[in-house]
């Protein structure tokens, strides 16, 4: 079989407190009580605040997940540095990422107050990424009068505001009647589209890479694309590859809830290995409808709300160039549909099975990537450290297989293991955050190898009650 590596990866950020209200749970708890708009947005953080965020820093690279084991939580509390920028990616302010949503919207959903949009304009020419020709949807907004007017009671079309009152736009409903473009569906595409742009611009950029050597791009987001008709029948792929330039790209999206990316990842290596593409970039956009989802969470903890920004990621699979990190496709873990669905199951499907077949001890993996969901997000509404509970299993796997004993399990999953760090915007969590600095540590020789492990709630679709998981190793060229 051909080797297939990953030559780059890069997140993204957007913090967006203005878009908190419009997630999924706030919006049906401000729907049954008004006065949780106020509540929510007493809780809003600063941007500077969200840059600051040693999480947001590891998933953008500027610090190491495995460093904030080392620091005391609440992480939220700390002061210190909040560059815009990290090694991997950055943080976007929200205003700058309102104009991203404008520059690609085609269809005219999203109007700008003209006075915003001339402010907005000249911050993305000074970005560096958005070449005047791709800002011509900036060049003139709409009076604010006529902005207005689009949200009068019954219009069903969604005020953009930024904390502290100010009106700067508003999301248009593209239908009566079909509630799969009604204005809340449509701004969450259109952000969705933004963030895997902008991940996508990042990778290209960083890298030098031509767009138009990119042949084939992978979505492998949660968001449902379509109408009545074709609820989710996509196709962000080639939406994102049109506004990034890839112009000899065609692309399709893959759907499998937080496992997308994996499944993504491992389909792009086999469209390389077949011949059909020599490069295929995997892209995954934000979940507007998870922001704010642990809210009440934190306004009982008296924290801010955490969840208030929203994710991308880019990756780049390719043939083999000699020096990147390998894919191994000859060990791909997949939770068999007769495997059993409890976690230790899953996780041995994923893990166990995987390195016996490559010869592997449970040890010679450096680090196993999960679901690296931020706890300091999740234990206040009472869902748990997950990814301390799935490098506790791994320990266990490894503890009964005979490799280590009991007593070294915490020790095991602290080495081998890291903090969560994601925001907790589904598939973005879900393993891939950590491929970035995967990528980097392995070309640096810090580390050999990496498992990408995710796990998905299939029975959250009401058509099945399994679950599901796929895994990957990627390793160095020694």
């Amino acid at each position: 079989m051909a080797k297939i590596v990953i030559s780059a990866a890069r997140n993204f950020l957007a913090h967006t407190p203005g878009l908190v209200k419009y997630g999924s749970k706030p919006t049906r708890e401000i729907t049954a009580n008004a006065s949780q708009g106020g509540v929510i947005e007493s809780h809003l953080r600063p941007y500077d605040k969200a840059a600051s965020y040693l999480p947001n820093r590891a998933y953008l690279g500027s610090v190491k997940p495995g460093s904030l084991a080392g620091i005391e939580r609440p992480w939220y509390t700390l002061t210190g540095e909040s560059p815009r920028r990290g090694p991997f990616g950055e943080v976007m302010p929200e205003d700058e990422f309102y104009g991203v949503m404008k520059a690609l919207d085609v269809f005219d959903l999203l109007w700008l107050e003209e006075g915003f949009a001339a402010e907005v304009r000249p911050k993305l020419l000074a970005h560096g990424m958005w070449p005047a020709k791709e800002l011509k949807n900036l060049e003139k907004g709409v009076p604010a009068v006529q902005v207005e007017a689009q949200v009068k009671p019954g219009s069903g079309n969604l005020p953009l505001v930024l904390p502290g009152g100010r009106f700067v736009g508003v999301v248009n409903r593209a239908h009566d009647q079909d509630d799969t473009l009604f204005a809340g569906v449509l701004m969450e595409n259109l952000a969705c589209k933004a963030a895997a742009a902008m991940a996508t611009k990042t990778l290209l950029a960083d890298t030098g890479t031509d767009p138009r050597s990119v042949p084939y791009v992978l979505n492998s987001g949660e968001e449902a694309v379509g109408d009545r008709y074709q609820r989710g029948g996509g196709n962000m792929a080639k939406a994102v590859a049109e506004v990034t330039g890839l112009t000899n790209a065609t692309g399709a999206d893959v759907k499998a809830f937080c496992c997308g990316p994996n499944h993504a990842i491992v389909l792009a290596g086999g469209l390389i290995s077949a011949g059909v593409f020599d490069r295929v970039m995997v892209v995954g956009g934000c979940s507007l409808a998870k922001l704010g989802m642990k809210y009440q969470g934190h306004v009982k903890a008296k924290m801010p709300i955490l969840e208030d920004v929203l994710a991308g990621s880019a990756i780049m699979v390719e043939k083999d160039d000699g020096k990147s990190p390998v894919v191994r496709m000859d060990a791909v873990g997949t939770h068999r549909v007769g495997a059993g669905g409890s976690q230790a199951n899953i996780i041995e499907e994923l893990v166990t099975k995987p390195l016996a077949k490559m010869g592997l001890k449970f040890r010679d993996v450096d680090k196993y990537a999960t679901e690296m969901h931020n706890p300091e997000v999740t234990e206040p509404s009472g869902s748990g450290n997950v990814p301390d509970l799935n490098y506790k299993l791994i320990a266990a796997l490894a503890a009964r297989a005979g490799e280590i004993q009991r007593s070294e399990m915490s020790a095991f999953a602290a080495t081998h293991g890291m903090p969560g760090f994601s925001p907790t915007q589904g598939h973005i969590a879900s393993a891939i955050p950590f491929m970035p600095h995967a990528v980097d540590g392995i070309m640096k020789g810090e580390m050999e190898r990496v498992l990408f492990m995710a796990k998905g709630s299939l029975f959250l679709g009401r058509m099945t009650q399994m679950s599901d998981g796929l895994s990957f190793m990627i390793e160095g060229r020694s």
